[in-house]
């Protein structure tokens, strides 16, 4: 039986659209992740997405974002 190191090796010797089907079967094989049913994030997200959608001032840029960051001090 082949290590996992070994089967990773062999997978990405293939050229890119073979890998790529690889990768996408090996995704359809897992569980599902997200459910709109069950999951609190997609529903954090949805919330979010509304609040924006009623008032775009909420939101920030990407610069006002990378700014904030920059800020805080690391840990």
């Amino acid at each position: 039986m082949q290590t996992f190191s070994e089967v990773e090796q062999e997978a990405i010797k293939p050229p890119e659209a073979q890998r790529a089907t690889l990768a996408c079967h090996l995704l359809d094989s897992l569980p599902a992740v997200l459910s709109d049913d069950d999951d609190e994030g997609v529903a954090e997200a949805l919330r979010r997405d509304a609040e924006l959608e009623r008032d775009p001032a909420v939101g920030l840029s990407l610069e006002d974002l990378r700014r904030a960051l920059s800020a805080k001090p690391s840990k």
